[in-house]
């Protein structure tokens, strides 16, 4: 009878969950088995180079489908934020004082649209200081304007302030006052009002009253 060769299988199969003794197992708890049929020493070297292929394999692939930690954002200085606005509010104010319509409307950024009170929105930094410019051409009251930030929020780039203003005459009273929102957005390292409106607090002054 003639010499017959015996034949062998090999089945590979990536599992899930805790390794039983003697197999090989991932950081990702893969493991791989293996089901020899008939195993002989000249299959032996070609076993093990395949297994250590497809471990390696297994281990480069769970490797690479686990994201790195995403980066927590950084928080945001809010005692900062509030000297910061404040401070840009007392220059608007001063700005104001002297009568330096430019000075006034560096507050804003160049698309930024302002809503004021019975008039219709200004779009863009040369309508809005062309428009402070004839508000203050006219000022012969020569109030001072008082600024305050009442409620800061702040998100990324972003900050939305809502203030009180006053108009407060040369003795001290306060002959208006009212709130107002500013929305500010952070360019090239500093903040610039975007959008901002404002309301007055006092009573509507009728005619015959």
């Amino acid at each position: 009878m003639g010499k017959r060769q015996k034949s062998y299988k090999i089945e590979w199969q990536a599992s899930v969950g805790d390794a039983p003794n003697g197999f090989v197992k991932s950081p990702n708890n893969f493991y791989l088995t293996h089901n020899s049929n008939y195993l002989n020493p000249k299959t032996m070297k070609l076993n093990a180079s395949v297994y250590s292929f497809v471990a390696v394999t297994a281990l480069f692939l769970s490797s690479c489908s686990t994201p790195p930690p995403a980066e927590a954002p950084k928080a945001i200085d809010m005692a900062a934020l509030k000297t910061e606005i404040q401070a840009m509010e007392d220059a608007y104010s001063a700005a104001e004082k002297a009568k330096d319509a430019p000075a006034v409307a560096a507050y804003y950024s160049d698309d930024a649209i302002s809503y004021g009170r019975n008039s219709e929105p200004l779009s863009g930094k040369a309508a809005i200081t062309e428009k402070i410019a004839e508000r203050l051409s006219k000022d012969t009251l020569n109030y001072d304007n008082v600024y305050k930030v009442v409620d800061l929020f702040a998100d990324g780039d972003m900050a939305v302030e809502i203030g009180s203003w006053e108009e407060v005459n040369g003795s001290g009273e306060v002959q208006n006052r009212g709130h107002y929102m500013s929305y500010f957005q952070k360019r090239d390292g500093k903040y610039v009002c975007v959008r901002d409106m404002n309301v007055s607090s006092m009573p509507d002054k009728k005619e015959g009253m």
